[in-house]
């Protein structure tokens, strides 16, 4: 459910001073998507995508150095799939690869995978704000990936995961209600925290391993992108990432 675009950058030149002179580091411009698979690079490490798969409204999303914010959603739905999965991303997702990619990677070879994001939330809207992690059996770069791990740091309204909740675990030292289903086209295994997360530094693998033991994943499976954003469902203007890291040993 995810996908494309390109950011710019600006070097700047200075001769004919007589002595050297220090420099303010130019300011980032922001860039304005609109396009519905619309997407661009962040940091020189990450892909930051529109995404709007689940709705013909117009929804556009600022980009800035360090992570997007919705600036415009048109669409709405009162159930069922989302609008769509604004995030940003390391890894490849229907190939469109992050700069420098360290995934795919089989999860055998994966020692730790330390991430960080700081979120934005704001009322009147209805919405996830979910980490999307992705694994196949294969070193997969294109199309749909057999197993998505999603944990959802916070949710409004009546929306849920897929499938049914299975239980309740503790993870990096958090609390966490399981949901386990297939949405039609891939196993979902959601992690759903029990009360509100706007930001947090955690490893990626605490998840997979817990996924490992519930499910037909194991160790020679891959990890193909670490994903980070909203799954809006109606309203959401001002939902923001405002800082991503996800790093893989």
């Amino acid at each position: 459910m995810k996908l494309r675009n390109a950011l710019s950058a600006v070097l700047l030149a200075a001769a004919g001073l007589a002595a050297p002179v220090a420099v303010a580091p130019l300011a980032h411009a922001d860039t304005l998507i609109c396009d519905q698979y619309g997407s661009t690079t962040i940091g020189g490490r990450y892909v930051v995508m529109n995404n709007r798969w689940g709705s013909s409204a117009q929804q556009c999303i600022n980009v800035t150095g360090s992570g997007f914010r919705i600036q415009t959603q048109q669409g709405s739905t009162s159930g069922g799939a989302p609008l769509s999965y604004p995030a940003v991303y390391l890894g490849c997702h229907y190939s469109n690869c992050s700069p420098g990619s360290p995934l795919p990677r089989q999860l055998s070879r994966i020692g730790s995978a330390p991430s960080s994001i700081s979120y934005n939330y704001v009322g009147n809207s209805v919405f996830d704000a979910s980490y999307d992690i992705w694994m196949d059996p294969t070193a997969k770069t294109n199309g749909v990936n057999q197993m998505e791990l999603m944990i959802w740091f916070n949710h409004t309204g009546n929306v849920q995961p897929v499938g049914g909740r299975v239980g309740t675990t503790s993870i990096g030292g958090r609390n966490w209600d399981v949901w386990q289903g297939n949405n039609g086209g891939n196993d979902v295994l959601s992690y759903v925290a029990q009360s509100t997360i706007s930001g947090w530094s955690f490893n990626v693998m605490d998840f997979v391993n817990d996924v490992d033991n519930r499910t037909r994943v194991d160790r020679s499976w891959y990890l193909t992108s670490i994903q980070a954003g909203f799954e809006p469902w109606s309203g959401g203007v001002g939902l923001a990432v405002n800082s991503f890291y996800a790093g893989v040993n």
